[in-house]
């Protein structure tokens, strides 16, 4: 089995990517980015240590940039007063400053390196081909790759993620009342390491998430900047307005089934009722599978689903890391 595995290249992983678009780290502003981000409808875009277009300069990715990066910058006390004066700081202080977030892979590594590469953190690989072209590999991608050979690895998918010990207690988490500003600074740390924010009740009962996925709904890009910061604000109040109103968790009659049917379905009964609206929470239970987590997460495009107890009180939740780190340890132990 890891013979077959290993055998696959990061290449392998790199069919069907788009190259990145990119900025120049030394000239690019916020500004810059911001209508990076509108003329290309892409989330993020890179800055670059070089010119990208050059092909006699070695180019080093620097940092990754997404519209909750800008927003957040918008919004900070400091920026306030001037919105426009703060557009036109350098790109680069948009760059989360996370050693590891941002990693230069070959195509044809394998074995050693790939190993490397699947350690849980919160990093985006950037892989160059075709003669300077560069795409993203994220946790997704491995997870989707590993999902294809998942006989490979059995038991271990089918066991419940309490027994593989991969429910992580740390998480982000704001209450329903807490104040819309609070919630960005909150989101932004969640962007970084892929994850979404929980919304909570007095109880800790999940009646919510917001992922940095759905902010990047709230406002409109075209809009100036000071109009940016206002959508984005008053969609986070609304939504977490909205969220008080939810009733009990669970009703009595509610019908639980198995911890361990595929996608936590006595979970997801359990909390329906508290997230009434179409970008519902999603959730597991502990007793649910590795697989099945696995499947939830690439359907709803997640980089971590919540783990609830039956009375949808979050005791956790399991991210792509934690996964890939699995399947790590099991190569690992073979190799």
């Amino acid at each position: 089995m890891a013979v077959q595995l290993l055998a696959y290249q990061v290449a392998d992983l790199c069919l069907g990517k788009p190259p990145l678009s990119s900025l120049p780290a030394s000239s690019a502003t916020v500004a810059d980015a911001l209508a990076a981000l509108k003329s290309t409808g892409e989330s993020s875009i890179t800055l670059w240590s070089c010119d990208h277009a050059s092909p006699d300069k070695e180019c080093v990715c620097v940092g990754k940039i997404c519209t909750v990066d800008v927003i957040c910058h918008l919004r900070r006390e400091e920026n306030l007063a001037s919105p426009a004066a703060a557009l036109q700081s350098p790109a680069t202080v948009l760059v989360p400053r996370v050693e590891g977030l941002v990693r230069h892979v070959d195509p044809s590594s394998s074995r050693k390196q790939r190993k490397q590469l699947q350690k849980p953190s919160p990093s985006t690989l950037s892989t160059n081909h075709n003669d300077q072209e560069f795409c993203w590999l994220t946790h997704e991608d491995f997870v989707r790759f590993l999902l294809g050979l998942i006989g490979l690895f059995s038991p271990i998918p089918t066991l419940p993620i309490e027994t593989l010990g991969i429910i992580s207690h740390d998480y982000p988490v704001v209450s329903h009342h807490s104040p819309a500003s609070s919630a960005l600074e909150t989101i932004h740390r969640a962007s970084i390491d892929q994850t979404s924010v929980a919304l909570l009740d007095e109880l800790g009962s999940l009646t919510g998430e917001i992922s940095p996925f759905t902010l990047l709904t709230a406002g409109d890009l075209t809009g100036s900047p000071e109009e940016l910061v206002r959508a984005v604000e008053e969609w986070l109040r609304e939504r977490m307005g909205f969220l008080t109103g939810g009733g009990n968790c669970c009703s009595s009659d509610d019908e639980l089934a198995s911890p361990t049917t595929p996608g936590g379905m006595w979970a997801r009964r359990a909390c329906s009722s508290r997230m009434m609206w179409r970008d519902e929470a999603t959730v597991c239970g502990p007793g649910s599978s590795l697989v099945a987590v696995m499947i939830q997460a690439i359907a709803r495009r997640v980089g971590s689903v919540w783990v609830v107890d039956r009375e949808c009180r979050v005791v956790g939740m399991v991210t792509f890391a934690s996964m890939l780190g699995v399947f790590r340890d099991c190569l690992e132990s073979l190799v």
